[in-house]
């Protein structure tokens, strides 16, 4: 690793940590030269994953626009912010997992309506209202006795 202070490339690790999740590893170094140490962080490189819309179209998955839509559809219910943010690193986590990377709207939406479900019920019937697109009342009616 080179120093960015002084370019050298010799420097030494002073210390390794790795994130509670596993995903980063945090590097405390020195450099040989001026002995300055500054740290370091280490990911894996993701494939970015895809996601085919409705119509067809492809777009890279966006992890910010999930959680907006979560967001949206968990207004005034008992869902905390935490609970979202584990919801979607769940379902990208699930996406990543898998053998390919792309994948329907359809099957996110399906992921998430799933936790949604075990999470908060209202939730779960404003989220799936929009995902599903229910049509008339009924279709709305048909889903909220699937809970009952």
């Amino acid at each position: 690793m080179k120093c960015p202070y002084c370019d050298n490339k010799d420097t030494d690790v002073i210390e390794t940590r790795d994130s509670e999740d596993l995903t980063v590893t945090r590097r405390r170094r020195s450099c040989s030269a001026c002995e300055k140490r500054f740290t370091t962080y280490e990911r894996v490189e993701q494939v970015p994953l895809t996601v085919i819309k409705k119509d067809g179209k492809r777009e890279t998955f966006d992890r910010e626009k999930l959680r907006r839509g979560i967001w949206r559809a968990s207004g005034k219910t008992t869902l905390k912010a935490e609970d979202i943010d584990r919801i979607v690193d769940e379902v990208e986590k699930e996406l990543i997992g898998g053998d390919v990377t792309e994948f329907p709207s359809k099957k996110i939406g399906e992921l998430v309506a799933k936790r949604l479900k075990k999470k908060d019920k209202i939730a779960y019937i404003r989220f799936s209202s929009v995902f599903r697109q229910f049509v008339d009342i009924e279709d709305l009616e048909k889903e909220v006795h699937k809970l009952i």
